[in-house]
């Protein structure tokens, strides 16, 4: 049936000057466009709704996106809506599979040749299905790892949940690709020709020789992606991960123009926002202040403008020059949005060498603070890209909610809590009222963490608007080696002086609602320009038939689109930001404004020990017993949506995932139903 719509549509189309691959285009290309545009149409119309309290229902109800199906295995924690999304795509290939090959076989066993002419036959059509197949996964494989994906913004699914579902599509994609080439290697192989089909480098038809080019490449990145080698060996991951260009440009000289054509709107909408990221990140940030922990913790104090967008549970990516000019890293913002109009702050925990060297430059830093103040420049300097996550805050749509955190996973935690008490403060929509704090720590040299919630502006009648019980266990000391009342200990903290208020720049996928639509718009436009002149001006004139070079000009018409048309939209969009912060500026007093940070930086960490400690219950030598913490939760709070957020190793995360699964299996009417949520640092 698919086939017979296929010849149809081709037949229908394919007369019109753009030709067969016009036909292709726009059954494939151009759905994914319209989509876009109409998902930027959406989050503009919709960009000024605020949180609104949901109207309490008689019943707390189940949701699939949230509900942990599978908690071990190979593709980790898995939730129901995952596991539907899992089948459906296995059994397409599946399917897929089974039909192709039932009905090559029926058409090759209807030839009058020999039995080992019919397997050549039927290998050498079993390796095309099979990467036709992987194209349909491939047109699927690069809307995740968009950061910035106004797709994955419309159904509001953060870039590091969508990396998962790139990771295992590129799994499969890749398996598909191999098994594409293998077959046809096995078919060349039983014919004698191996070494001259490999090399053979066809005008008229698939360019084998860059076939081979462009698996090796994606073989030698699925390799590396592995985790045994990702985890051991991260920077080799990342460098072989950027053969990502060399594995699309020979695709598309492999397939020619027309079959690139299916799968080329999800790589252009990565186009787009590879092409942000890169102009984003040229610019260096103030790095306000450093702060250096006992427990080995470092957080940075990063200068943002007032109207850079962003939610509690965002993270950014940080490249230090002064360490490293290729490595970037993520990490969890851990400031609310509504805690600074002009800051952003992210802990950064000590595990690796690109980390030992950022603490050491600091500590160095803080012996040279008086040279700082007199040479009014930072020694370390940063850059940005992000911040990325949810569209919406949906930590704020739960009354209740459990945090559970296992070390430095603290971090976005301390986000939303001094989000949620600066929202009270403010009169801002906000549903949450009772706060469990679950947190798991090896040492109490932790603890510190703890105090980096900046709630000094904060009047302490709000805290009785909020119920908070933070519940600390600390599993590798049997009892305490300082006074709890004094747990959350001192730091040192060096603060350098702003010279020429540089702060995060707002181009970014996830800013600006009107400016990222007509990025998008301006891109898409120049990129169907560029074709319709390609073909009216060139191809069509010069009967241009060769595939590989056809294939080769569409993906110089998709960065001439981005690059020219979107540049161009770019360019506007920075002019804007540039007097968005000269008006800024007007009300920022440098001085001032220093001396105020440096009062963030330092003063709030003993602002609000008095209230931590006294919501805070710490238990040494013990681990989290979640079943006797959920059964308390459901006594005490009753029939309601809890939401539970995790941030920590994935042990922890599979074991808050199967206490849920189990409650939720065996729950009683008035017991609460927990909405399983994570929130990770493997991106």
């Amino acid at each position: 049936m698919i086939h017979l719509v296929n010849h149809i549509w081709i037949g229908a189309t394919s007369g019109t000057v753009f030709g067969l691959a016009g036909s292709l285009f726009f059954a494939f290309t151009a759905p994914v466009l319209i989509l876009a545009f109409l998902a930027v149409l959406y989050l503009i119309i919709s960009e000024g709704d605020e949180i609104q309290e949901k109207k309490t229902l008689k019943r707390p109800t189940f949701r699939l996106w949230t509900f942990p199906v599978l908690v071990n295995g190979p593709f980790g924690v898995v939730t129901a809506a995952e596991l539907i999304g899992i089948a459906l795509v296995s059994v397409f290939v599946i399917w897929a599979c089974a039909a192709y090959t039932i009905r090559d076989w029926g058409e090759i066993s209807k030839d009058q040749v020999t039995s080992f002419i019919k397997s050549c036959l039927m290998l050498e059509r079993s390796g095309a299905r099979l990467g036709l197949i992987g194209l349909f996964c491939l047109s699927l494989l690069f809307l995740p790892i968009s950061r910035g994906s106004i797709l994955l913004r419309l159904i509001d699914i953060p870039f590091e949940h969508a990396t998962r579902y790139h990771v295992w599509l590129g799994h499969l994609t890749m398996a598909l690709f191999t098994l594409h080439g293998l077959a046809y290697v096995i078919a060349w192989a039983m014919e004698g020709r191996l070494i001259e089909q490999i090399f053979e480098w066809k005008d008229i038809g698939v360019a084998n020789l860059a076939g081979v080019i462009s698996l090796a490449s994606g073989i030698l990145m699925w390799v590396t992606s592995l985790p045994g080698v990702r985890t051991r060996n991260f920077e080799l991951f990342f460098y072989t991960h950027q053969l990502y260009v060399v594995f699309v440009v020979f695709l598309a000289m492999h397939a020619g123009d027309f079959i690139f054509f299916m799968c080329s709107g999800g790589i252009f909408l990565f186009m787009l926002d590879r092409f942000l990221r890169s102009i984003q990140s040229r610019k260096t940030v103030d790095i306000i202040s450093a702060t250096s922990l006992p427990c080995g913790t470092v957080e940075l104090v990063l200068s943002k403008p007032a109207c850079l967008r962003y939610n509690a549970l965002s993270f950014i990516f940080l490249q230090v020059r002064e360490l490293s000019w290729l490595q970037w890293h993520p990490f969890s913002v851990s400031s609310s949005p509504l805690e600074g109009r002009y800051h952003l702050s992210v802990l950064i925990k000590v595990l690796g060498e690109w980390t030992e060297k950022l603490k050491g430059k600091i500590s160095n830093n803080e012996e040279r603070q008086k040279l700082l103040e007199t040479r009014l420049k930072s020694l370390i300097t940063a850059s940005v890209e992000g911040p990325y996550g949810h569209e919406s805050p949906y930590h704020l749509t739960y009354k209740h909610l459990i945090l559970v955190a296992g070390g430095i996973g603290i971090s976005p935690f301390l986000a939303i809590l001094s989000d949620v008490m600066h929202r009270l403060k403010e009169g801002k929509p906000c549903m949450p009222k009772n706060i469990l704090i679950v947190w798991a720590i090896k040492k109490s040299d932790e603890l510190p963490l703890l105090s980096m919630i900046n709630m000094d502006s904060i009047d302490p009648i709000f805290y009785d608007a909020l119920n908070l019980d933070i519940q600390i266990y600390v599993t590798r000391e049997s009892e305490p080696k300082v006074e709890e009342g004094k747990a959350f200990g001192a730091m040192n903290t060096c603060t350098y002086p702003i010279s020429k208020r540089s702060a995060i720049s707002v181009l970014v996928g996830t800013g600006d609602n009107i400016w990222t639509g007509i990025y998008i718009v301006a891109s898409s436009i120049g990129f169907l320009t560029f074709l319709a002149l390609l073909d009216v001006l060139y191809i069509n004139p010069y009967n241009i038939t060769i595939w590989w070079y056809k294939g080769l000009l569409v993906v110089v018409c998709m960065l001439a689109g981005v690059v020219i048309f979107g540049g161009v939209a770019v360019a506007f969009w920075h002019q804007w930001e540039r007097r968005m912060l000269a008006s800024e500026s007007n009300n920022y007093d440098t001085k001032k404004s220093n001396r105020a940070l440096h009062d963030v930086a330092v003063e709030h960490k003993n602002s609000n020990q008095e209230y931590l400690v006294n919501s805070s219950t710490l238990r040494y030598g013990c681990r989290p017993d979640f079943k006797d913490i959920f059964g308390s939760a459901s006594d005490h709070w009753g029939a309601v949506d809890v939401g539970v957020l995790v941030c920590g190793p994935e042990t922890l995360t599979s074991t808050v995932a199967t206490e849920i699964r189990s409650h939720s299996l065996r729950r009683k009417h008035n017991h609460p139903v927990f909405h399983f949520n994570s929130h990770s640092f493997d991106l």
